[in-house]
């Protein structure tokens, strides 16, 4: 980091930056622990995702992980086309329904020792207390955002 950087405040008046600026480097954290397994953390949140919740609509989806839907069309299409999740028709014909395949499973439980070690380093460094409080009021922030 440089001088001028450094004397920079470490947080910005705005809830949105920080909170980006807080997703971005949590985000590159677990990308960098990931690396080897092939997945991206987004990608690792999608199928942890279906593998918790089981078949939902792409609407589904979207709702509970907060995406939107053309972000989510674009991180659903490579995961489909390595066959680690897949798709069929909904109810009508504009809507999808996901799951995550057999080949996603096994990719999922690969990368999850890789995941379990930036969660525990997330925890060293935060404290365990200190982050179950980050989610509950992580909880609150999207509540009020929606």
């Amino acid at each position: 980091m440089s001088d001028r950087v450094a004397t920079l405040p470490s947080v910005l008046p705005c809830t949105c930056a920080n909170l980006r600026r807080a997703s971005r480097a949590v985000t590159q954290l677990y990308d960098n622990a990931l690396r080897d397994t092939g997945l991206r953390a987004t990608q690792f949140t999608l199928l942890q995702a279906l593998s918790l919740a089981g078949e939902l609509t792409q609407r589904e989806l979207g709702q509970f992980l907060a995406i939107d839907s053309t972000t989510l069309t674009r991180t659903l299409a490579p995961l489909e086309d390595r066959g680690w999740i897949c798709s069929q028709p909904g109810g009508d014909r504009r809507e999808r329904r996901w799951a995550i395949a057999a080949a996603g499973k096994a990719r999922l439980a690969k990368a999850l020792p890789a995941w379990e070690a930036a969660q525990r380093r997330m925890r060293a460094r935060v404290g365990r207390e200190r982050l179950s409080s980050l989610f509950d009021d992580l909880a609150r922030i999207v509540v009020a955002a929606s």
